[in-house]
């Protein structure tokens, strides 16, 4: 009965976050989306499901997605205008998803523009294949420089999976956590799926991204907020999202 009441269809709603402050939907500067008609397309699915407000945040990881304020806001810009062109009425901004490397500890030294947003939130990562060896120095520039950083998809870390306490050592830097909407929905295997609720129900997380690439993402995204299973984990959790 319990299982058969976790997957019962219900109409999405995701009204309650209101913003989706992960995704990788501008046009042709990352490993997300390509065209602005694929733009528009996926951001009137998503509004479908009760978003309001895009929040995009291509990579910048250089020698592999060499982007910046120059690429990022004519980019945005392109979306807009397809948006508009199209009679989609949404609002529409963009940051960046910065990996922590040696390139943006650098950078950090110099008074060169972020792409920050909300309450001047930063969106960092790191790989999946090992942990950034300077990540708690990138941490504490960036709280030299009033930015609060938000930790995209902690729960896709492989390597803290069997070692919790390094999520513990990182929010006690005062960093803020986001998980994948997809992680919940069991997209990339089950002990993803457990960490990410693990660190919901440890009241650990602040906001839900979709990390949205491609299509295979988004029919993955609207079987599971079509669930039961989804509400039932996120109800009482007071997100950030609709702060934004």
């Amino acid at each position: 009965m319990l299982f058969s009441f976790l997957q019962k269809k219900i109409t999405p709603d995701l009204s309650f976050l209101g913003v989706d402050m992960h995704s990788h939907l501008l046009p042709g500067i990352d490993d997300g989306l390509q065209t602005p008609e694929q733009t528009v397309e996926f951001i009137k699915a998503l509004q479908a499901l009760g978003y309001t407000k895009f929040i995009c945040t291509p990579h910048i990881l250089p020698g592999v997605h060499n982007n910046s304020p120059e690429t990022i806001l004519p980019a945005l810009e392109k979306a807009r205008k397809a948006l508009a062109d199209n009679g989609v009425n949404i609002t529409i901004e963009a940051a960046a998803e910065y990996m922590i490397d040696d390139e943006l500890e650098q950078y950090l030294k110099t008074d060169k523009p972020l792409l920050t947003f909300g309450k001047n939130y930063m969106l960092i990562e790191m790989s999946y294949v090992a942990p950034s060896p300077n990540m708690y120095e990138v941490i504490f520039a960036l709280r030299m420089k009033n930015i609060k950083p938000i930790f995209a998809h902690p729960e896709r870390y492989s390597y803290y999976h069997n070692n919790f306490q390094q999520y513990i050592d990182i929010r006690e830097r005062d960093v803020l956590f986001q998980v994948n909407l997809l992680s919940l929905a069991g997209y990339y295997g089950k002990s993803t799926k457990r960490i990410a609720e693990k660190l919901i129900k440890e009241g650990m997380v602040e906001f839900i991204g979709t990390d949205m690439h491609h299509p295979g993402h988004l029919k993955a995204t609207q079987d599971y907020v079509s669930s039961s299973e989804f509400y039932k984990l996120t109800k009482d959790v007071e997100w950030l999202n609709n702060t934004l």
